[in-house]
């Protein structure tokens, strides 16, 4: 009986024996990862519009008077930026609208003079759309906003006022942190009568011009 205990228990003795030194003979795991991706980071500037509340400048384009033709008009503008992307803006611009076409059909036109001048006043509300940078060759990004704006105002024309509707898009080029370029796209939109029918007429406008932050 002894004797064959004898022989169950070698080979147990001789397993435990032989495992920590194959334990030991294993290389040792760790967490290193396989493949190490060769990417460089670089740190990413989310563009912001500059943090000065209020605006002011000038610009000048053309105004399109419906059934009157295309003239000159220039005017300056006082803005407040309510946040980075909401902003209120006050505009004042003037033209001289022509009825020369009609000076040749009409004995003495449908004007008092063959030039009378347009004035317009309007308070709008402007919002952000898409802020970001725009890329001047490879080496120069500047700050730069696409905005929709839309609001009430006033025209004067031939010594008459019209309540008019505004609405447009625009976009500003951040050259420095005070100033901007500015192209804007707007149609005024008032109620006339001059050829015995009163009718609404949009009077699309476009502009480019400076503005200043402060």
């Amino acid at each position: 009986m002894q004797r064959r205990v004898c022989t169950l228990a070698l080979p147990a003795l001789l397993a435990a024996w032989t495992l920590p030194a194959a334990a030991a003979d294993e290389p040792p795991k760790t967490n290193e990862q396989v493949i190490v991706p060769d990417v460089d980071r670089r740190d990413v500037r989310v563009p912001k519009i500059p943090s000065n509340d209020f605006e002011a400048g000038a610009f000048v384009g053309t105004y399109n008077t419906q059934n009157f033709g295309s003239s000159l008009v220039e005017g300056v503008r006082l803005g407040y930026h309510v946040t980075e992307d909401v902003f209120v803006e006050g505009t004042y611009g003037q033209t001289k609208v022509s009825d020369s076409n009609y000076r040749l059909i009409l004995p003495g036109g449908l004007f008092p003079n063959p030039r009378e001048r347009l004035r317009y006043y309007d308070l709008s509300a402007g919002y952000n759309l898409f802020p970001g940078e725009i890329f001047l060759g490879r080496r120069w990004a500047k700050v730069s906003a696409i905005y929709l704006i839309g609001g009430v105002g006033s025209t004067q024309f031939l010594q008459q006022r019209h309540q008019t509707l505004d609405f447009g898009f625009g976009m500003r080029v951040f050259p420095r942190d005070w100033a901007a370029f500015q192209l804007d796209v707007r149609d005024h939109l008032f109620s006339l009568d001059l050829l015995g029918q009163r009718q609404s007429t949009q009077n699309v406008e476009l502009t480019g011009g400076v503005t200043f932050f402060f």
